[in-house]
């Protein structure tokens, strides 16, 4: 099993996951909406916040229609948009920001991982943002 994580003491801030993102969710000719947002603390330091796919999820229990469910291949919450009635339920429990409308595709979104290959990984140049394998303690 693979594990995204964030060390935020190596991000500088300069924004390059967010506009990964941004172009791996564009189709139709419309710009996509990141994922992933930076808290800038600093001309180069930052935090980046992104989802953490709670085991939990505030999302999940907010969904009246069973929209959110785990991906079992990525570990990650995905929204199925068949079923997706866009009442933004969901946004309004994620405590941490993590869920959010995009106004250009009139949807809900949030992290999904790029469905097991997170295209902002490969553009951060100071590791802050990783995805490898996961080792348990021990292993």
């Amino acid at each position: 099993m693979k594990l995204y994580t964030v060390t935020v003491s190596r991000c500088i801030a300069c924004g390059k996951c967010e506009l990964a993102c941004g172009f791996a969710h564009a189709r139709d000719g419309k710009a996509g909406q990141t994922r992933i947002n930076i808290i800038r603390r600093g001309p180069e330091a930052g935090v980046p916040i992104v989802c953490y796919q709670c085991s939990d999820a505030a999302c999940v229990k907010a969904c009246p229609k069973d929209c959110i469910v785990r991906n079992p291949a990525t570990g990650a919450l995905d929204i199925d948009y068949d079923k997706c009635t866009k009442c933004k339920a969901c946004v309004a429990a994620c405590p941490f920001g993590n869920m959010q409308w995009d106004e250009n595709f009139k949807m809900v979104h949030k992290c999904d991982l790029c469905g097991g290959d997170p295209q902002c990984v490969p553009f951060c140049p100071t590791k802050a943002l990783e995805y490898e394998e996961y080792k348990a303690a021990g292993e």
